[in-house]
């Protein structure tokens, strides 16, 4: 739903990790932007002018996920780039980094181009392509960095398939420095992982799946920090499953070295005993770990060691999952469903509101050199209305995605956007849709 021209979001509790704002205010937004922001009451002898009730709501920068897979082009039938938008800004999210694991893959302009073309004849979100490191993610020879960078491409990354190769590595590192681009990389080591089903222990034994030991993430975050170290360039690391992981890159930001690190909000939430009763919906690359991991991750995302949260949505068709563990394809969507468990984490006070927003908006934009949505006059206008108090119980019917693969189906939740805007136009209205 769009509604254009001149509006006011009235009474919200405003929260900028920028500028550390966190009160209740009235927002004006006029032509794209935001005019003015002002105590409650400020704008009332305004005429002709839309008002949104945000009382009771927390007004937010819109929100930016730079780990995503929108499948388009080439995997079509699991998702396009628009439906993946439609549902992105359902969940809050203004800015998506889709990932280069497409047919063909991102690794060259014109690639690059189309998605940004699908992604403007969409008219919701915004898409900020990551090109691939190497040729077909083939972790080989070195992509066409330059004229990805050009094109649109805000990093690089060889995605769900980890850059074996150290001298590869080093060299993209180099080069990507030259072009002020940041690599964003899957960790793991293959030698001590390939083949498997979940995470390496216990449960993985007592059901009969091979593991994948939590060092083959480490080993690979290790390697790389010396290899930032060495050439003294931005390494970004993906979803850090592990809390060794996590205190690897406290230790490398400890000693100056320019790293950052997302997690994810399943990783999060859900510990390897997700996987129990064989539920595909659980399987993940890189997998579901212990409790004490997940418990591990939550303090480092608290504390800043962890910088941001970023969704790895996933979305796979039914045939893809469908099937037996071993079998079945990695992933889970994460659009629809990274406020409300982000809420969780608030509401158990593990988190403060302001840490959460700065995890999904602010933060994630600074890690890959975007620039970060503001709330202040001035700003353009990418927000999200988000209602912390709404309980739903998550169905097929509520998910925008073109697939369904996750396992919060039918869960109870508690948190999630009721109003998107994107340069001051609204492209998403759930305030209609109270569970």
């Amino acid at each position: 739903m769009s509604v254009d021209g001149r509006m006011i979001v009235s009474g919200a509790r405003v929260v900028d990790p920028g500028s550390s704002i966190d009160s209740l205010q009235d927002v004006l937004i006029e032509d794209g932007c935001i005019s003015a922001v002002d105590k409650p009451g400020s704008f009332k002898d305004l005429k002709d002018i839309n008002v949104i009730d945000g009382a009771g709501q927390v007004l937010a920068p819109g929100l930016v996920d730079v780990h995503v897979h929108l499948r388009e082009p080439g995997y079509e039938w699991k998702e396009t780039i628009e439906t993946g938008l439609r549902a992105a800004v359902a969940g809050g999210f203004t800015t998506v980094c889709s990932m280069p694991n497409t047919k063909p893959v991102n690794d060259n302009a014109q690639v690059t181009g189309l998605i940004l073309e699908r992604a403007r004849a969409a008219g919701t979100g915004r898409v900020a392509p990551i090109g691939a490191i190497t040729k077909g993610s083939m972790g080989e020879e070195l992509s066409l960095m330059l004229e990805m960078r050009e094109a649109g491409c805000v990093a690089f990354s060889d995605d769900g398939v980890p850059v074996m190769d150290a001298n590869v590595m080093r060299r993209a590192l180099e080069y990507s420095s030259m072009l002020g681009a940041v690599l964003s990389v899957h960790e793991e080591d293959l030698s001590l992982s390939r083949g498997f089903a979940m995470n390496e222990g216990i449960t993985a034994l007592r059901l009969g799946l091979k593991g994948f030991p939590e060092a083959a993430e480490n080993v690979m975050i290790a390697r790389d920090i010396e290899l930032a170290r060495l050439t003294n360039s931005r390494v970004h690391f993906c979803h850090v499953t592990t809390a060794r992981g996590a205190l690897l890159v406290e230790r490398a930001k400890d000693d100056g070295i320019p790293v950052t690190a997302e997690t994810t909000p399943h990783h999060l939430t859900l510990s390897e005993e997700a996987c129990e009763g064989f539920d595909t919906n659980a399987k993940v690359s890189p997998p579901l770990r212990l409790q004490s991991d997940v418990d591990g991750l939550v303090q480092a995302l608290k504390r800043g060691v962890i910088d941001c949260v970023a969704s790895d949505h996933a979305p796979h068709d039914k045939d893809s999952k469908q099937c037996e563990f071993p079998h079945a394809a990695n992933g889970m969507l994460g659009f629809q469903t990274s406020v409300p468990l982000l809420f969780a984490r608030v509401r158990s006070g593990e988190l403060s509101l302001l840490r959460m927003i700065e995890s999904l908006s602010t933060s994630p934009a600074r890690c890959f050199g975007l620039s970060p949505n503001r709330i202040a006059r001035g700003a353009v206008a990418d927000l999200v209305l988000l209602d912390p108090e709404i309980k739903f119980t998550l169905t097929k019917d509520d998910i925008l995605s073109k697939s369904k693969n996750s396992p919060f189906l039918d869960m109870p939740l508690q948190g999630r956007a009721a109003v998107t805007w994107v340069g001051g136009k609204i492209v998403f209205d759930g305030r209609a849709n109270k569970g």
